[in-house]
C-alpha cells in the first residue's frame, strides 16, 4: 500500500528528476486496408487511422492533467507499409507515406511509425519499392518514421539489403540537407526488430499483434541517477539492487497510465516498455548514471561493464512491476539526445568504436550519431553490418541510426531541436569496406539459432 513517503517521493521524481511517460503509442493493424487501387488503399489507411486514434491525444492530455504525470508524446504505429502497399498496382509508394502523414496531422500525434519493411531473409518487390522510396517519403512528410529490419538470429543478415540501406541513408541525408540531414533521424535499420516497440523511429505494429493495442514507453534516467547518489562507494550488488527498486517504481507508474489509457480508449493494453531514454535536458542522461557509478567520463574503460549492470537491473526491476513488459526495455544510448554523451563525444572520450562495444550489452544500438557528410555509403553499410552481427549472434535487438550531415566535418555540430537534440560530428574509419559490401548475399544465421 502507498504511504505518504511514497507519494511525496513520486512527486519529487516528476518535478525534479525528469520522470515522465515518454510516449503512449497506439498500434493499428492496416492489413485490411490492402487494395489493388493505390488511391483507394491510401483512403482506407487514412480513414482507419483517424477513426481508431481520434481520441488518443485528448485521452493522453486528460490522464496527464488528472494524474499529474507528464506524458511527453502521443504516437501511432502501423503495420509495416510494405505489406499493405504490396497489394496495390503502383510503382510509387510515396502516397502511402503522405496518407500516414495526413492521418498523423489530423490526429495531432507527434510521430507515426511503420513506413517499414522486414527483409531479414530477402526482399519482395514491394519491400524493395518501399525501401527505395524512403528518401522521398521522409523528405516530403513531417511525422512519418521509417524502419527496415535487415537481419535476425533465425535468418542471418541480408547483405544485399545492408548495401542498399547504406545508399538510402545517404540519399535521405541529401534530400533533407537543408535541415542537416534530419530525415536520417527518422530512419532506423534493425536486426531482430520487435513487434511491440512504442519508441520512434523504430515502432511498427507487428503482424502478430491485435487489431489495435496501447503500448506505453516510460523513461527516468534522472530518477536512477539520483537514487545512485545515495549509495556512492557501495559495492555493485547495492548499486544493482538500487537500480532494480527504482525501475520497479517507475514501471508501476507506466502500468497505471497504460491501463487507464487502455480503458478510456477501449483498446487492449499491450506492453510497458521500460527504457531509460534520455533527453538533451540536464539531469536526464544515461551517461551521467554511468559516471555516477564511478567513471570520470562516459566512454572510458569500465563503461561497458557499468552499462551491462544498468541494463540488466532495469529489466529485472521492471519485469516485476508490470503484467506485460515488452518492447526494448533497457537503456538507450542515443548520442544527440543525451547531454552527458554529447559532452563525452566532444571531449573525444566517447568514440563510435566504444559505442559499438556498449551496444553489446544495452538496448538497441548505434543511435543518433552524427558522422561526416562525406562518409561513403559503403562505410555506412559496413557499420550497419557490424551492428547487425552483434544482434544476430547475441540474440538481441540492435539498430543503427546514423546522421551523415551534408557538408559537415568532424568537430562540427548539427542541431535538430526538441527531443532529437544536437550532435557533434564524430569520426569514422576512412579505410574502405567497399569490396566487403560488394559481395552481397546473406551472412548465415549462427549455429545457436537452431533451437528446435
Amino acid at each position: 500500500m502507498l504511504n505518504q513517503k511514497d507519494v511525496l517521493s513520486t512527486i519529487e521524481m516528476i518535478d525534479q528528476q525528469h520522470l515522465d511517460i515518454r510516449t503512449i503509442t497506439m498500434g493499428i493493424s492496416l492489413l485490411d486496408c490492402c487494395d489493388p487501387d493505390p488511391k483507394r488503399a491510401c483512403e482506407k489507411i487514412y480513414d482507419k487511422i483517424t477513426k481508431y486514434a481520434e481520441n488518443l491525444v485528448k485521452t493522453g492530455e486528460d490522464i496527464e492533467r488528472e494524474f499529474g504525470i507528464p506524458i511527453v508524446h502521443k504516437r501511432i504505429s502501423v503495420t509495416p507499409m510494405a505489406l499493405v502497399a504490396g497489394a496495390s498496382d503502383t510503382e510509387d509508394y510515396a502516397p502511402f507515406a503522405l496518407a500516414m502523414d495526413r492521418a498523423a496531422r489530423t490526429c495531432g500525434v507527434n510521430f507515426i511509425g511503420g513506413y517499414s519493411a522486414l527483409v531479414q531473409k530477402g526482399m519482395t518487390r514491394a519491400d524493395e519499392k518501399l525501401i527505395r522510396s524512403i528518401p522521398e517519403a521522409l523528405a516530403s512528410t513531417e511525422f512519418v518514421c521509417s524502419s527496415v529490419n535487415v537481419g535476425s538470429t533465425r535468418a542471418g543478415i541480408n547483405m544485399d539489403a545492408v548495401a542498399l540501406m547504406g545508399r538510402i541513408v545517404k540519399e535521405t541525408a541529401a534530400k533533407t540537407a537543408a535541415q542537416d540531414g534530419l530525415g536520417c533521424a527518422k530512419l532506423v535499420i534493425f536486426c531482430n526488430a520487435v513487434e511491440d516497440n512504442p519508441f520512434m523511429a523504430g515502432a511498427f505494429h507487428g503482424v502478430g499483434e491485435a487489431e489495435r493495442v496501447i503500448n506505453v514507453g516510460v523513461s527516468g534516467p534522472g530518477v536512477v541517477c539520483n537514487a545512485l547518489k545515495a549509495v556512492r562507494g557501495q559495492p555493485f550488488d547495492v548499486v544493482a539492487e538500487t537500480v532494480k527498486k527504482t525501475a520497479f517504481r517507475v514501471t508501476r507508474m507506466g502500468q497505471l497510465v497504460a491501463q487507464e489509457a487502455s480503458r478510456r480508449l477501449d483498446t487492449p493494453f499491450g506492453i510497458v516498455d521500460l527504457s531509460l531514454a534520455p533527453t538533451p535536458a540536464i539531469g536526464d542522461s544515461v551517461a551521467r548514471i554511468l559516471e555516477e557509478m564511478g567513471l570520470e567520463t562516459c566512454g572510458t574503460h569500465g563503461t561497458t561493464a557499468a552499462l551491462a549492470l544498468l541494463n540488466d537491473a532495469v529489466k529485472k526491476g521492471g519485469v516485476m512491476a508490470s503484467s506485460s513488459v515488452g518492447g526494448l526495455s533497457g537503456a538507450f544510448i542515443p548520442v544527440s539526445e543525451d547531454e552527458g554523451m554529447i559532452a563525452a563525444a566532444r571531449s573525444g572520450t566517447l568514440t563510435v568504436d566504444k559505442l559499438e562495444a556498449m551496444t553489446c550489452v544495452c538496448s538497441v544500438g548505434l543511435d543518433m550519431i552524427a558522422v561526416p557528410g562525406d562518409t561513403s555509403a559503403d562505410t555506412i553499410s559496413a557499420i550497419i553490418a557490424d551492428e547487425a552481427a552483434i544482434g544476430m549472434v547475441n540474440c538481441k535487438t540492435t539498430a543503427v541510426r546514423l546522421l551523415p550531415a551534408p557538408g559537415k566535418k568532424v568537430g562540427d555540430t548539427i542541431e535538430m531541436g526538441g527531443l532529437l537534440g544536437s550532435a557533434p560530428v564524430m569520426p569514422v574509419h576512412t579505410e574502405s569496406s567497399a569490396d566487403f559490401i560488394a559481395r552481397g548475399g546473406r551472412i548465415p544465421a549462427p549455429l545457436h539459432s537452431l533451437k528446435n
